[in-house]
């Protein structure tokens, strides 16, 4: 397979903190499975809240905030066992007198945990965030990635797989 230089593809889904929100990840650019085009994704980052937000919420309270990254579109947040997830993680917070007292990020599972990364066959992919209370108002990520051509009826396949 032919490959290009990595690049990076970044996206961003707010979040209210009763409902789970998504936001659609335009690919079209990059995949084209009838052109043999497809992405790869090695690594993905991921930052919770923006930048200086404070994630401490009210006196001795607990919050969660969950991501996803899938292939197809979602109504409510899945686990690994869906087929479509690429990737999934979360953030735990607990809150004493004030003062965060306990902070946990996990990623659930994620390109970089396979060998070769994540392979992409479909033009869109789907942010998806769900939290517990109204303590972060997004979820953003950062993927890398690289272009690379595969035949025409394998890339028609995987793409199939991913709808």
């Amino acid at each position: 397979m032919a490959r290009t230089d990595s690049f990076f593809i970044r996206a961003t889904v707010p979040t209210d903190g009763t409902d789970f929100s998504q936001t659609a990840i335009d690919l079209g650019s990059y995949v084209d499975a009838l052109g043999k085009s497809v992405l790869r994704i090695h690594n993905i980052s991921v930052q919770y809240g923006s930048p200086l937000e404070s994630y401490a919420g009210a006196v001795e309270s607990n919050t969660g905030v969950y991501f996803q990254l899938t292939t197809q579109q979602q109504t409510e947040a899945v686990d690994i066992s869906n087929r479509s997830v690429i990737a999934s993680g979360s953030l735990a917070i607990a809150t004493g007198a004030a003062v965060v007292e306990m902070m946990d990020s996990s990623l659930d599972v994620g390109p970089q945990h396979w060998t070769d990364g994540y392979l992409v066959a479909v033009e869109q992919l789907y942010l998806g965030c769900r939290q517990t209370y109204t303590h972060l108002n997004r979820v953003s990520i950062v993927l890398e990635c690289t272009v690379e051509t595969m035949t025409q009826a394998a890339a028609m396949a995987l793409a199939l797989s991913q709808q």
